[in-house]
């Protein structure tokens, strides 16, 4: 395997949901503690340096931005030294809704605007959802993670089955090309749609339920039995920085 895919295999999954961490107000201090918390607009951000036991040093603070119509917009700035492969945190904003089968659901419309202001990292830029037939299961994990990738640095891979870190299909979905990705994290099942290398998407709209039509279709994705349990978007950092991480604008709804 390609350096990293083994210690993602092993990570990713458990980093991502919300647990329970220090809740602040709309006008609060920037968010700096291990899983600190704000709901705001709709939306939950979290700091969550949820791999931070695999860091020799480094440092990580995530700030409410404040509301962008009918989203959120935020930024993180961070620094980590250790273990180049293991992920230390996954800052993230998530957006706030009732859970239903996919089957259910119309329409998962989404925008975002970020960018990076270095390049000095090893990190992705990626959207995270789990599902699961437990309508009550914790959003850290699930039976299936999709996961849509709009940039990744310092050479690091998704989740994969593939010894050499092919992908396993070049897929159109949502009128983006991506690599499709696909492997196991333990018993979950995980499908990553990674933008091809030098192509980074900066600015970002479509509708997240093509992604589901697609695996339902080709990967016999079963969504009259799976509840989706989390809708976000964030940064998965591994080493590297100082680098700030901003977002303009994210925006997202379950239909």
């Amino acid at each position: 395997m390609l350096p990293g895919v083994a210690t993602l295999a092993a990570l990713v999954a458990v980093s991502h949901g919300a647990i329970t961490g220090t809740r602040t107000t709309a006008a609060a201090a920037a968010l700096c503690s291990q899983y600190a918390y704000q709901s705001a607009n709709g939306y939950e951000l979290l700091n969550n340096l949820w791999g931070i036991g695999t860091a020799t040093s480094g440092s990580q603070c995530t700030n409410y931005d404040g509301p962008v119509n009918s989203g959120i917009a935020f930024s993180s700035t961070w620094t980590w030294q250790g273990d180049q492969n293991t992920v230390k945190s996954y800052i993230y904003a998530g957006r706030q809704f009732t859970r239903k089968k996919v089957s259910e659901i119309r329409s998962l419309p989404t925008t975002v605007q970020w960018s990076y202001n270095t390049t000095n990292h090893r990190a992705n830029v990626a959207y995270d959802i789990f599902t699961s037939t437990d309508p009550n299961h914790a959003n850290s994990s699930g039976d299936f993670e999709l996961m849509i990738w709009l940039e990744r640095y310092g050479g690091i891979w998704p989740i994969t089955d593939s010894s050499t870190g092919s992908p396993a299909a070049s897929v159109k979905v949502a009128g983006y090309t991506w690599d499709l990705f696909t492997g196991y994290n333990g018993a979950m099942r995980v499908y990553s749609f990674v933008v091809p290398k030098g192509s980074p998407i900066y600015s970002f709209t479509a509708d997240v339920k093509e992604f589901f039509n697609y695996l339902k279709t080709n990967q016999n994705f079963p969504e009259s039995q799976q509840y989706m349990l989390i809708y976000q978007f964030g940064t998965e950092a591994f080493v590297g920085g100082p680098t700030k991480f901003t977002v303009s604008k994210f925006q997202a709804d379950v239909n």
